[in-house]
């Protein structure tokens, strides 16, 4: 053979290899078992149109096996390959052949140059919970859910913090101060079991509670107590304390802060209130997640006691700040040793000394005190299902440390209860700490909520930046989602809490007026101002149906608005919700939980243009479509489908399942058909569509 007709013989062998159509992931139809334990054999799987290439090799290490079809289906042969695992972690890639062409294949997708970090992989024996696996959850900052036992409001004047004293808001509706954290509304444990009902009408599978332990704040982020529920969230049934100030028998110099949070009856009825609502929760077939700060707890805390609650009570023992020859003197990390009694110098989170950090490396008993809380919260009677853990990242004085801790934290929490899930806050990378002995999941910010947020709005999480050249940007949207996904195992990736928002950013639908600014310099209207109904409704689309949990912040569902902390902790608005966005929320869960495809299937991009993208969740016997246009106009698309395992050769019948736009939403189905395997639709402005296929 000539050069010339050489050359064209290797143009038509490129010409017919359809590298589209190759695809592999960590999915359960492409890991088999999908979750093995050591000394399991997993059979691997690798997809290509039928009869395109030559062969596809399985390589990991210094292993490369060539792979057989096993199954044929719809056009497309599934190579396979049995590997035997271990008890060490497996990371593999595909080398496929079709004539001279060679190309690998990773989590980045076709590649001719390698990089070992986008393998996929398998940790044997990491298990998340099945119950999060793309679990609707619902995260309360209970302060401001609803008030369901004004009893136990926090009083104005009741006690100091922070220099100031506290004070009772009596407007529900009221904006949030600047300087917030003195101010309770009296949201409670009590409106949480009130309003189960209404979660659970709506959709909701798990609760995800902001800290409820006994602390000063309406946040709770400063713990004061980690063995009880503050009585101000849970029941105060004495105002009668059980402490007295040093030196003073008759009491007289006892706040009534300092009566309510010690009395043993108020912490023990708190106790059992959070018993019950758990309980009324698994009732429902709800789970609840506990909010975990290990990393720093509250200046108020028995152990540091700074401001001198505990000292001299019965059944407590001095603590840090008073005594040097406190038994907690060790949980603190102290920088003058001479200044006693009163040593004002400690070590507090990010300088704060109302955040005093704890010091594990130098106290083993501070160690096992926060093992024992770990364990005791997951267990009977509490039985919480698990923890949401704050800056867990930051936790201990060296990143060796933090992973030792986090290990031993999970194996003591899963030895008390194996199905609850550790879920950490982190920004940035968390692949070292989602190897199967640490962390389960991650709140997803790199891999979900900052992705959403710059495409659908050009705009910051926290509303401090406007870029307009990511605004409606799919290439950036696909190019964040393709680098940031695979720092996650599927275990991890199919339980990441999935949020647009959350009490420590600005609401998303605030996000949508493009208004750049916090509450202190463009004042609480300009939350709601110009906001964009249609946009979110085209987030939560995504939300629902993206790898993952979908998590709503409270009253993201009822219209609330608000700028980044603290104007997104404003109360949820009982009496003047948007009921059609209640409708529209109600009904876009239902759709996430009637496909099991959206909880644990496979993911790829199928189309993008400028502000439009679509993309499917599909395994061999369902696939679900999703187009969104994120255009003030009409737009017309052609999307290939049998991407997603559909057959090309004949004409294949979806089922439009649910579809929103600038005007609406409607859940009426209606059949539309993709001749070849190529689905061409108009799209509405501003609109998502939501399609179904099942095989036959």
């Amino acid at each position: 053979m000539d050069k010339t007709r050489m050359q064209q013989y290797m143009s038509q062998m490129r010409a017919m290899f359809n590298k589209h159509a190759l695809y592999s992931d960590e999915s359960p139809q492409y890991q088999i078992p999908f979750e093995p334990n050591p000394g399991d054999t997993v059979k691997i799987r690798f997809r290509t149109l039928k009869n395109n290439v030559d062969a596809v090799y399985f390589i990991s290490g210094s292993t490369r096996a060539q792979m057989q079809v096993g199954l044929v289906r719809n056009g497309f042969d599934y190579y396979e390959i049995e590997i035997p695992v271990g008890n060490e972690p497996i990371r593999y890639f595909f080398e496929i052949q079709a004539g001279r062409v060679v190309c690998y294949y990773n989590k980045l997708g076709v590649t001719r140059e390698l990089q070992e970090m986008y393998s996929f992989g398998i940790i044997p024996g990491f298990h998340t919970p099945d119950w999060a696996k793309g679990a609707v959850m619902y995260q309360i900052f209970v302060d401001r859910f609803c008030n369901g036992d004004p009893s136990n409001d926090v009083l104005t004047g009741e006690y100091s913090y922070i220099g100031e004293q506290v004070n009772k808001v009596d407007d529900w509706n009221r904006f949030p101060e600047q300087m917030d954290v003195r101010n309770f509304y009296g949201g409670d444990l009590q409106g949480v079991i009130d309003k189960m009902d209404y979660l659970q009408d709506l959709g909701v599978q798990v609760i995800y509670l902001n800290p409820v332990f006994v602390s000063p704040s309406n946040h709770k982020y400063d713990i004061q107590d980690y063995d009880y529920i503050d009585p101000h969230f849970g029941k105060i049934v004495s105002d009668e304390g059980d402490l007295l100030w040093p030196g003073d028998k008759d009491n007289t110099r006892a706040t009534r802060y300092i009566d309510r949070v010690t009395n043993r009856a108020n912490l023990e009825a708190s106790n059992e209130l959070f018993i019950h609502l758990v309980e009324e929760a698994h009732k429902r077939g709800m789970k609840v997640i506990l909010d975990g700060v290990f990393n720093h707890c509250g200046s108020f805390n028995k152990w540091l006691d700074r401001e001198r609650i505990y000292e001299a009570g019965k059944g407590y023992e001095p603590g840090a700040y008073v005594a040097q020859d406190s038994p907690y003197h060790t949980f603190f990390k102290f920088y003058n040793e001479h200044n006693w009694p009163y040593n004002e110098f400690y070590d507090g989170w990010w300088g704060h000394d109302t955040l005093p950090k704890l010091n594990y490396e130098g106290s083993e008993k501070l160690m096992e005190d926060i093992m024992r809380i770990g364990a005791k919260w997951v267990s009977p009677p509490f039985n919480a299902d698990g923890w949401r853990l704050d800056v867990a990242a930051d936790l201990g004085h060296s990143p060796e440390f933090n992973h030792k801790f986090w290990k031993e934290f999970r194996r003591v929490v899963k030895e008390a209860n194996p199905e609850a899930i550790i879920l950490a806050e982190h920004y940035g990378d968390a692949m070292s700490w989602l190897q199967g002995d640490e962390w389960d999941t991650v709140m997803n910010y790199d891999a979900f909520m900052e992705p959403v947020s710059w495409f659908l709005t050009g705009m910051e999480k926290h509303s401090d930046e406007f870029n307009q050249g990511l605004l409606g940007n799919s290439e950036s949207f696909i190019g964040a989602m393709t680098y940031h996904m695979p720092a996650f195992y599927a275990p991890s990736l199919y339980t990441a809490m999935n949020e647009l928002d959350n009490h420590d950013h600005s609401r998303f639908l605030t996000r949508t007026n493009h208004r750049v600014g916090r509450v202190a310099n463009v004042g609480p209207y300009a939350a709601a101002e110009n906001t964009n109904k249609a946009v979110l409704r085209e987030a939560v689309v995504i939300q629902m149906t993206w790898p993952g949990a979908p998590t709503l912040y409270y009253g993201d569902e009822a219209g609330q608005v608000g700028f980044t902390d603290p104007d997104n902790r404003r109360t949820y608005p009982w009496g003047q919700e948007d009921q059609e966005l209640i409708r529209f929320y109600k009904e876009m869960i239902a759709v996430h939980r009637r496909f099991p495809v959206l909880a644990m299937g496979s993911l790829k991009f199928l189309y993008h243009d400028y502000n439009v993208l679509s993309y499917g969740r599909f395994n061999q016997e369902e696939q679900v479509i999703v187009v969104i246009n994120n255009r003030n106009e009409r737009v017309h698309v052609e999307i290939p489908v049998w991407l997603t395992g559909i057959n090309r050769s004949s004409v294949a019948k979806l089922t439009q399942v649910f579809a929103t736009d600038a005007v609406g939403f409607s859940s009426e189905e209606k059949e539309i058909e993709a001749p070849v395997g190529i689905l061409e639709m108009d799209l509405l402005p501003l609109s998502g569509v939501v399609l179904h296929r099942c095989e036959e």
